[in-house]
C-alpha cells in the first residue's frame, strides 16, 4: 500500500558530492518522521539522519557534511552528502513513519536500497 522509492545513489571520488531523493506514494494520509539509514558490508544498519516537521538530526559521523530535509507535499526526503569519505560506502535506505487514512500508524516503511561507493 506505501511505496519509498529511491534514487541518486552512485560512485564517487572521495570529497565530491551526492544527493539522494526517496519519494513516499501509496494510501498515505500523513507521514510524520523520515530518515536515511545505510549499511555497510559486514556491519549493522545505522540511522544516518532523520528528520520530522521541527527537527532533523544526525548521526554524528556526518555531522557538518550531510543535509537533510524534505518536501511535505511531495512526501519526498532528500539527503544532501558533501565530503564524502570512503567509511560513507554503504547502501542507503530510506525510512517513514506513515499514518494510513484508515488511522493505522507504522514505522516499518523501507525503500529498496541505493548502493552509494566512495573511491579514494
Amino acid at each position: 500500500q506505501v511505496q519509498l522509492v529511491e534514487s541518486g545513489g552512485g560512485l564517487v571520488q572521495a570529497g565530491g558530492s551526492l544527493r539522494l531523493s526517496c519519494a513516499a506514494s501509496g494510501s498515505i494520509f500523513r507521514v510524520h518522521a523520515m530518515g536515511w539509514y545505510r549499511q555497510a558490508p559486514g556491519k549493522q544498519r545505522e540511522l544516518v539522519a532523520e528528520i520530522t516537521s521541527v527537527v532533523a538530526n544526525y548521526a554524528d559521523s556526518v555531522k557538518g557534511r550531510f543535509t537533510i530535509s524534505r518536501d511535505n507535499a511531495k512526501n519526498t526526503v532528500y539527503l544532501q552528502m558533501s565530503s564524502l569519505k570512503s567509511e560513507d560506502t554503504a547502501v542507503y535506505y530510506c525510512n517513514a513513519d506513515i499514518t494510513h487514512y484508515d488511522g493505522r500508524r507504522s514505522r516499518d516503511y523501507w525503500g529498496q536500497g541505493t548502493q552509494v561507493t566512495i573511491s579514494s
